[in-house]
Order: C-alpha cells, then sequence, then structure tokens
C-alpha cells in the first residue's frame, strides 16, 4: 500500500532522475555551486547556530532546571535531526528554494512559506501595518507567478569568505571565556546546578514545548534558510552525513554554552552569596558588640542559631538577609537578560574586564551576522517574489531597502520597553508557528510528495535508502510528538492567565524581578504572532481551492454568457435581413 495523498500533476512538476543530473551538467557554468564542502557546513553552522544557543538555551536551563537537558536531547535526536535531514534532502533533490519546493510538491502547500519566521513577522507588522491581510492575500494570489529561482548566490550571501570567521571566533571566544571561568570561585557550583534534574518538571508540558521550540529554534528549521543553502549542493552530496554532523555540532554548541555561562552565573552567585553572609556577619558583630573575626563563613550557622536561641527579639529586628547559594543560582531574568545583564555584571567583576567585554559582544555580534545571512533570505525572497521592487532594481539594492527597513523597525526593541516586546515575540512567534510549520513540512514530504518517491530519491542522491531510524520518525515519531506537544501546549495555556516578568521600582524586593499580567489588548499581539501564522499552511490551501472553485465557475458562466449573447446577435441579425446579404455573398463566393 502506497502512503500517499492523490497530487496530480506532481510528475510534471519534479525532474526525474535522469533530467535532475543533465540539468546538473548543463548548468555547470551558470548555477552558483558553493567554493567547497567546508564553506557550505560552516555557513549551516553559522546559520543554526546563534544567539539562541548563547542565551536562550542557559535560560530555559535555568527556568526548568538542569531537567530541560533531557526534553531537550530526546526530542533533538526524536524531531531535530530528522526534520533537519528531511530539509537538506527535498533542497537537494529539488534544487529550489523554499517556495519553489513546496509549490513543486503541491500547489496547496504554499502556505508553509507564508507562515513567517521571528524576522519575518517583525517586517510584515512593521511593513504593512493594517494592511497585512491585503499583502498576505496578494502573495497567495501571486504564488504561481512567482520565479522559481530568486535565491541569492551563497557568494553574494555570504561576503565571500566572512563566514570562516561568523562561524568560527564564537567558538574561540567561548574557550577563552571557560578557561577564565573555571578559575573564578564557585564556578564548580553553577556547573553542579545546570546538570543536576529536577525531574518535577519532566511532568510539565510547558518544558516539553520550550524544548521542542528551541530545538526548532537553534537548528533554523521551517524558517526555509537551510532548503535554500542545500538546494546549491552538487545532487549526490550526503545530505544525510551533513545532518547528522551539523546536529552534533549544534548540540555540543548549545551544551558548551551553556556550560560557559553557567561557570559565569556560578561565581556570580556566590559573590552575591559571600556580599549577603558579609552583611549579615557585619550586621552580627556590630549588634552584639563582637570581636571582630569572630564570626565567619564556616561558624556563621551556628553562631546565628545561638544568639537567635539567647536574643530572639533582637534577632528579629535584624531584619538580617536570607543567604542561600541555589536561590542565588535560580534568580535570572527573562530571554536576553541573561546575557545582557547577568554575564556583563559577572565581568564587571573580573579582572581585565573591559578585555572580557570586548571578546563578549564581538562573540555576540558574530553570532547574530553568521544567523542573519539565511534569516534575511527568508525575507527577501518573498519580497522578490511578490515583485514589489522594480526590475532595474540590482540584489544588492533590494537587499540594502530591506535590511534598512528592518533596521527601523527593530527599533521598537530598543525602546524603554523593548524587552517585554522581545521576549513576547521570542515566546510566541518562534514556537507554535514553528512546530506547525515543521509538522507541515514532514507530513508534506511523506503523504503528499510521497515517503516511496522520497527514499528512492535518497538511494538516487546518497547511495542507500534511508534505515528504520529515519523511516520511522518520518512516518510516525515526530510528526506524533509535534501534534502531541501543540495539543499539550494549546490545552494548557488557553485556560490560564498570561504573565510576563518586569522590573518594578515601587517593589519591597526591587531588583527582584516580578510577575505581572499582560494587558487584555495585548492578546491581539498575540494572536498576530502566533495565529496568523499557524493558520497560514490550511488558510492557503483553502483560500486556493475557493479562488480556483471560483474562477472554474466564473468562467463556466462567462463562457455561457458569451455563447447566450452571440446567440442573440446572430437573432437580431437574422432579423435584420443580414440573413439575406449573407445568403447572397454565400451564393457568390460558392458561385465563383
Amino acid at each position: 500500500m502506497k502512503e500517499r495523498m492523490p497530487n496530480p500533476g506532481l510528475d510534471q512538476r519534479v525532474l526525474s532522475h535522469a533530467q535532475l543530473e543533465k540539468l546538473e551538467v548543463e548548468e555547470a557554468g551558470e548555477r552558483p555551486k558553493w567554493d567547497n564542502k567546508a564553506q557550505y557546513m560552516l555557513t549551516c553552522v553559522g546559520f543554526c547556530v546563534g544567539l539562541g544557543n548563547v542565551w536562550r538555551f542557559p535560560y530555559l536551563c535555568q527556568s526548568h532546571g538542569g531537567a530541560f537537558m533531557i526534553p531537550f536531547l530526546i526530542l533533538l535526536v526524536l524531531e531535530g535531526i530528522p526534520l533537519l535531514h528531511l530539509e537538506f534532502a527535498i533542497g537537494q533533490r529539488l534544487r529550489r528554494g523554499s517556495i519553489g519546493v513546496w509549490s513543486s510538491i503541491n500547489p496547496y502547500m504554499l502556505g508553509s512559506y507564508c507562515s513567517p519566521t521571528h524576522y519575518t513577522i517583525t517586517l510584515l507588522l512593521g511593513c504593512c501595518g493594517s494592511h497585512a491581510g491585503s499583502v498576505c492575500l496578494q502573495f497567495l494570489i501571486n504564488l504561481q507567478q512567482c520565479h522559481q529561482q530568486t535565491i541569492p548566490t551563497p557568494s553574494e550571501l555570504l561576503l565571500h569568505h566572512a563566514v570562516y570567521v561568523t562561524s568560527t571566533l564564537p567558538y574561540v571566544v567561548l574557550t577563552i571565556f571557560l578557561i577564565r571561568g573555571l578559575t573564578l570561585k564557585g564556578s564548580i557550583s553553577g556547573i553542579k546546578f545546570l546538570f543536576t534534574p529536577d525531574l518535577d518538571e519532566l511532568s510539565n508540558p510547558a518544558t516539553w514545548l520550550d524544548a521542542g521550540a528551541q530545538v526548532f529554534y537553534s537548528f533554523s528549521l521551517a524558517f526555509g534558510g537551510l532548503i535554500s543553502f542545500s538546494s546549491y549542493n552538487s545532487v549526490h552530496n550526503n545530505c544525510e552525513q551533513d545532518a547528522v554532523i551539523i546536529s552534533i555540532i549544534n548540540a555540543f554548541t548549545s551544551i558548551f554554552a551553556a556550560t560557559v555561562i553557567y561557570t559565569i552565573i556560578g561565581f556570580r552567585a556566590t559573590q552575591r552569596y559571600d556580599d549577603c553572609l558579609a552583611g549579615n556577619i557585619l550586621t552580627l558583630i556590630n549588634t552584639f558588640d563582637l570581636p571582630e573575626k569572630s564570626i565567619d563563613d564556616s561558624n556563621y550557622a551556628s553562631s546565628l542559631s545561638h544568639l537567635n536561641s539567647t536574643y530572639p527579639a533582637i534577632i528579629s529586628n535584624l531584619q538580617l538577609k536570607t543567604c542561600n547559594l541555589n536561590t542565588f543560582l535560580t534568580e535570572g531574568v527573562e530571554g536576553t537578560g541573561l546575557a545582557f545583564i547577568v554575564f556583563t555584571e559577572a565581568i564587571t567583576k573580573m579582572p581585565l574586564a573591559p578585555l572580557w567585554s570586548v571578546l563578549f559582544f564581538i562573540m555576540l555580534f558574530c553570532l547574530g551576522l553568521s544567523s542573519m545571512f539565511g534569516n534575511i533570505e527568508g525575507v527577501l525572497v518573498p519580497l522578490q517574489d511578490l515583485k514589489i521592487f522594480p526590475k532595474s532594481w540590482s540584489k544588492e539594492a533590494i537587499s540594502g531597502v530591506t535590511c534598512l527597513v528592518c533596521c527601523f523597525i527593530g527599533l521598537i526593541f530598543v525602546q524603554g520597553s523593548g524587552n517585554y516586546w522581545l521576549a513576547l515575540f521570542d515566546s510566541f512567534a518562534g514556537s507554535i508557528p514553528l512546530l506547525i510549520t515543521g509538522f507541515c513540512e514532514m507530513v508534506g514530504v511523506v503523504y503528499v510528495y510521497g515517503i516511496d518517491r522520497f527514499n528512492e530519491d535518497l538511494k538516487f542522491m546518497i547511495g542507500h535508502k534511508p534505515n528504520i531510524f529515519w523511516q520511522s520518525t518520518w512516518r510516525v515519531i515526530s510528526p506524533l510528538i509535534m501534534l502531541v506537544i501543540f495539543l499539550f501546549y494549546f490545552a494548557t495555556t488557553i485556560s490560564k492567565e498570561l504573565f510576563y516578568i518586569s522590573w518594578d521600582p515601587e517593589s519591597v524586593t526591587f531588583p527582584t524581578l516580578k510577575q505581572k499580567p499582560y494587558p487584555v489588548w495585548i492578546y491581539i499581539i498575540i494572536f498576530l504572532l502566533a495565529g496568523v501564522p499557524s493558520l497560514a499552511v490550511p488558510g492557503a490551501a483553502v483560500f486556493r481551492a475557493i479562488w480556483k472553485r471560483y474562477f472554474k465557475t466564473l468562467n463556466k458562466k462567462n463562457r455561457i454568457q458569451k455563447k447566450t449573447v452571440s446567440a442573440e446577435a446572430r437573432k437580431n441579425f437574422l432579423r435584420a435581413g443580414g440573413g439575406r446579404n449573407l445568403g447572397r455573398t454565400k451564393t457568390h463566393i460558392y458561385g465563383d
């Protein structure tokens, strides 16, 4: 039994293996390719490994405890690696970008690309405003007329050899920070906290959703860039090996970066713990007029217990601070605050602080730049397909205008409320829409394109069919995991009030963070960020079906109307005596 839905016209939309090899030979000097395998791998690593590995992953480990490692690694193997391999393989097989791939598989799947990524949503909201719906409508109407090859060339995209620096420098800086961090007091406490699991978190659906979203976010899955990158490979490139290698590098980078971050967090927490103890000890010595150094870190607990039993009223009035190392380790900030507040605060207390600050922010710049190569491409391709810009504009001009517009829109994130907006985008635009788009991608390839056809394609490209691991994850396990995570998230989120973390200077616990409920109007923004892109795939399919049926009915009515008008005109013509003249003309002609 073939596991494939009806898909008429697929053979006409997809080249055969023989045609593909012939096309590769014919395009050898025309279609751009990667200079070498290292450039391609570094580009994919730079695109996949980004800021999310440095600040998002450690923050999730902090908020969900060390147990977050367990669902992350499970979903990385059962969800991330299979989808990464699928995107590499389908892009390499069809040799097209995202729009070309999904239009070739089935025109009804074009919504898979209309589902925006984190950055694309920002662009659409800023550019379209209240007219976003009409622009998306125009996008759906014009998709059949879009160019099949509108992807920037690799050399243009990567500024030649910039990828060699932007992809490797962060690892050098992280290694330097790890060596320095391990020499700091309290670094081991931070590492122990990172790898000590809180097993109660495994029963929390939000933990699994965050793990699934982090897999998509860290691999840049469902963004469209990886499909475009792989389309420039040779048709016989080993995409399976590439997917495994990049997955291992990505997972290693996340854990490695988290380890580096937690050496610094451990140092910061130990500093705060020591300052807390020193303040309490000084208060006790001054209050009870004790000899200097009579109380130190080693006997603080016993001395406090003795004084509390002897002078309970005095001790209660002192309002001593609660000093707990685990509390300081778990106290963090949301999102980017982990990198820009916690980490930088710790750096200021390190020797040669300016040097470490420069290295740290150079690393963040390189991580962001290497990721933006693919993210900007995800914005440029639909804009070029929409034919918004004049044909006379060069790709460089279009890229410059797009980046400038993105820069202006990004100013919302540098306002006083910018960090809250960033947390909102990160929580909703970068989670559920990616899960749904990834689910549609996998279902589209396995059940619309056909798993049997896909297996034969892989055998043609890499020399063997996928093994049982790939077969089981593509067919059942990965789609089922994504569906279950989505349903659990929807069931738990829809029934509870949403909160955000904020700084409240008027709070008695300031600078400790405080949870506040979102205002009612923010739910409209959440729907635009998460709901609209999630509905893009089914919405595009339904729209196309209605549009096609409407035009079919309209064309049929027009044909009937034309026939009716022609018949009426003929009758009127005959009534006016045109028939006699026509008859004489015919007689004259045939008489000749």
